[in-house]
């Protein structure tokens, strides 16, 4: 079995692949103080019914990845494959600064990539909400980068002193008519528009219409209020792209 690890900068997402089938999913939080031993603790105890022999990390957090590297080493006796810009892979990144370019991003282009008809626009619902563009000739061509909804809705509460902290929920209607339904309506529906209207620019930029995917925990809150739906949620696209990713590096 293949564990797949993603270091984000909320959460940490494990797959469990047996051969192509992603057969069990975990998600615990990216926690920078906890001791090497406590996630020793928790991959021992989450991975205990698994018989798992290999694993590759990607992961935006370099404070978390030496230390959930060796985690992993005591806790099932393997040495995590570290996913970089040098890994082999099936894009090619056409970026002015390739080394900018997170694992996890590289992870969800080439899950787009392989999965779906190109050109494609990922967008990954995460702490920020990112765009991972490949062109028809399976090059990553960049993107863009916005909050994430959870930021938004964090940010509000903590840099105003009267906006309380809500969760990311329905929006009611576009004209909020008391504090909360406001909110929603600013940060959801406005993420909604964000996303068509730079769907449309990127879409103008590439000459043709694109598959667009989505993938992270708000797609389907946000996909209500989008004038273009989705062509395809993959809630597990970016565990998808690394086992690709995986299989491709070990041969």
């Amino acid at each position: 079995m293949l564990l797949t690890a993603d270091i984000g900068n909320t959460s940490i997402t494990l797959g469990i692949f047996e051969d192509n089938a992603l057969v069990e999913q975990f998600r615990i939080a990216s926690d920078k103080d906890l001791e090497l031993e406590e996630y020793v603790v928790l991959l021992k105890t989450l991975l205990k019914k698994f018989t798992v022999n290999d694993c590759i990390i990607s992961s935006v957090v370099e404070e978390l990845t030496d230390k959930f590297k060796n985690a992993v080493k005591e806790a099932i006796n393997i040495m995590p494959y570290i996913l970089t810009k040098d890994s082999a892979t099936v894009i090619s990144l056409k970026v002015d600064e390739p080394n900018e370019v997170g694992a996890d991003r590289i992870a969800n282009a080439t899950g787009a990539a392989v999965l779906y008809k190109l050109p494609v626009i990922a967008i990954d619902f995460g702490t920020a909400t990112s765009f991972d563009i490949v062109n028809k000739d399976k090059e990553f061509i960049g993107g863009a980068i916005a909050p994430g909804i959870n930021l938004q809705l964090k940010s509000l509460n903590s840099f105003t002193s009267k906006l309380p902290k809500i969760e990311a929920a329905t929006s009611p209607r576009a004209i909020g008519t008391n504090t909360t339904d406001a909110i929603l309506a600013g940060v959801i529906r406005g993420c909604a528009s964000m996303i068509d209207g730079l769907v449309e620019q990127s879409e103008k930029e590439l000459g043709e219409k694109a598959t667009l995917i989505a993938t992270g925990g708000y797609a389907t809150i946000v996909a209500d209020y989008m004038k273009r739906p989705f062509d395809f949620i993959n809630p597990t696209l970016t565990l998808e792209g690394l086992r690709y990713l995986y299989y491709l590096n070990k041969n």
